[in-house]
């Protein structure tokens, strides 16, 4: 069952969601040469503290920390540690979420380490044209397919392949609600889009081939290929207005 919010409901959650994409824009500012994952995760668990928030992530289904840190072939949920050091040309993805006053936010943006190579700008840039195409479709009368639809279509006309495995989701009370949301499927197919309806669209885009495997660590997702992903995630409620961004700044 799809719930839909309140318009007070749908205030909480924009609160939820900006904070979210503040700690985001400052974790960004962390992203530099020699800095490790561990770094920027307690960098967001010091910052989630000051803000009076809970983390979302940690403790989920055994998750051990507050961000999702995802280096160059990691799709998501890369666990930080200090093993791993951040290098000149890479790409990280940043994913966070919290818990205010029972409603979750949930973001993610993915960001260059230093300079980057043309082909790793190319994917990030299309891989977040693809999310804002996508949000664009979140309108009343159309159906999900239509957003899913709108996702696959950009990456693969630039040449690049949407994961199939993993999935966003509707958020409010519960980090993960129905209806799930892929980024492929079919115009005109799935559930109608309602007033109220609030989901977490976020596409993630392979260089090359649409599989993954997860590592043995059970969390960490990779391409199968050991090409680049990107990965950025937006909120989003359906009102009579047209798609509101609940995280945006």
């Amino acid at each position: 069952m799809i719930i839909c919010k309140s318009s007070a409901e749908i205030e909480k959650l924009r609160r939820s969601g900006r904070m979210v994409r503040q700690v985001l824009g400052e974790i960004r500012e962390q992203v530099r040469p020699g800095v490790t994952t561990l770094d920027l995760e307690r960098f967001v668990a010091r910052r989630l503290k000051e803000l009076g928030a809970k983390p979302a992530f940690k403790g989920y289904r055994g998750y051990p920390c507050c961000l999702c840190a995802s280096v160059n072939d990691e799709v998501i949920h890369g666990i930080p540690t200090d093993r791993r050091t951040l290098k000149e040309g890479d790409i990280v993805s940043l994913d966070t979420g919290v818990v205010v006053d029972g409603y979750y936010g949930d973001s993610a943006i993915t960001v260059p380490v230093g300079a980057i190579s043309e082909t790793a700008q190319r994917l990030l840039k299309v891989t977040e044209e693809a999310l804002e195409l996508a949000l664009e479709k979140v309108r009343l009368g159309n159906r999900l397919g239509d957003v899913s639809v709108t996702v696959q279509q950009y990456a693969e006309k630039n040449g690049y392949s949407v994961v199939r495995e993993f999935v966003g989701h509707g958020i409010g009370k519960a980090m993960h609600e129905e209806p799930q949301i892929p980024n492929f499927g079919q115009a005109g197919h799935g559930p109608l889009l309602k007033e109220g309806m609030v989901f977490a669209i976020e596409p993630m885009v392979n260089a090359g081939g649409p599989a993954v495997r997860v590592l043995n660590d059970n969390w960490t997702a990779v391409t199968a290929d050991g090409k680049l992903s990107a990965h950025f995630e937006h909120m989003v409620a359906v009102t009579h207005n047209g798609p509101d961004v609940l995280t945006r700044l």
